[in-house]
């Protein structure tokens, strides 16, 4: 089995050795080594390309961010940001997307078990999804994820569909979009066009708490319509995307003919919270074939099973092709099981969404 190579770059000892210890303790990744700083960094990139690198967002002499540039600049290679506090650092970490890192995770803390071994599980499935990342000029690894512990599906959040849910009756468009590596500049592609009055749209993009608020704020000052982070019981209107907020989960609400969020904790679901699976579910229960969901990039299987329950109450499903994504993973996986009814690709998207409101 060929090992993802990854370089940790922190000005901490102790956050640099706890990475170190949470790495290694898959065996399809290795540390090829760590350095206090983008000087020392650089030095040992001169000596050996890593296959992905974990950056710090401030250290001394050089902060993360204007590294990442260098980086990208001189010999592209998927870097992941790490930060400690995200809602101090969500402006910065924002920044770094736009600047080229494929993903942005919170540093491991070692409060309690359960939350040590969830850090795992996100630290090391983002490594895996960064050594996949499609960079120009730099021919990625293809590792196979490991299961890193039993992998829940939406049955630990609410209860599949029945055949009812298909009839619900005439409601307005639901638009579910699911996404994950790659995503928050794929999404801002597609949403940044739509019209004032597209039809409602509900998010789940991986990434850490707080960061969805920051990231929503973004999208809101460049979009046409109101994009927020969800909060509970928000209402599901036209000209209005809400998106999942980071470590929880959302879920679509119906009562009459309106539809609201409810936000909700819960175990990781296809070893994400938010999950694009719990979602899915919850439209295909709720909004039935008034739903439309959409799988873009992004690494692993969450909502491929949810999009196949939308599909089967009758939801419109649609896929971004492989050429525009960052990483062909999620929606490869929905393809496979045959539930996708149409592929297309990521500038094409903004038109399935106006012509699904129109319908």
């Amino acid at each position: 089995m060929q090992q993802i190579r990854v370089l940790i770059v922190d000005d901490s000892a102790s956050v640099r050795q706890t990475l170190v210890d949470v790495l290694e303790s898959e065996p399809d990744i290795a540390v090829m080594g760590t350095a206090s700083d983008p000087f020392v960094a650089a030095r040992r990139i001169q000596e050996e390309v890593p296959d992905v690198i974990l950056l710090d967002v401030e250290m001394p002499r050089m902060d993360g961010i204007t590294f990442l540039r260098k980086i990208m600049a001189q010999r592209p290679i998927p870097v992941i940001m790490c930060s400690a506090v995200i809602d101090e650092r969500s402006s910065l970490l924002i920044e770094a997307m736009e600047a080229g890192a494929v993903d942005v995770i919170v540093k491991p803390r070692v409060d309690t078990k359960q939350y040590l071994m969830e850090s795992r599980v996100r630290i090391c499935d983002a490594v895996r999804a960064a050594a996949k990342a499609r960079l120009t000029g730099l021919g990625r690894r293809h590792a196979t994820p490991r299961p890193v512990q039993e992998k829940l599906t939406a049955d630990a959040v609410l209860p599949p569909p029945t055949p009812r849910s298909r009839d619900v009756g005439e409601t307005e468009t639901i638009v579910c979009i699911g996404a994950s590596t790659g995503g928050t500049e794929s999404l801002k592609a597609v949403l940044e066009v739509l019209p004032a009055d597209c039809p409602p749209i509900l998010i789940v993009q991986h990434m850490p708490e707080k960061f969805t608020e920051a990231f929503a704020r973004r999208l809101d000052g460049l979009c046409a319509m109101e994009v927020k982070e969800a909060e509970d019981g928000d209402l599901v209107t036209r000209g209005r995307v809400l998106i999942a907020p980071g470590n929880r989960h959302m879920l679509l609400q119906r009562s009459g003919q309106r539809y609201t969020v409810q936000i909700k904790d819960g175990p990781l679901v296809a070893r994400h919270r938010p999950s694009v699976d719990v979602l899915f579910r919850s439209a295909a229960r709720t909004a039935g074939s008034n739903g439309v969901g959409i799988i873009m990039t992004g690494m692993g299987d969450d909502g491929a099973r949810g999009l196949l329950e939308m599909k089967q109450t009758g939801a419109h499903t649609i896929a971004q092709d492989e050429a525009s994504c960052i990483v062909f993973g999620m929606p490869k996986e929905a393809i496979a099981l045959g539930c996708v009814d149409r592929i297309v690709p990521l500038d094409l998207l903004p038109v399935e969404i106006t012509r699904a409101g129109n319908r």
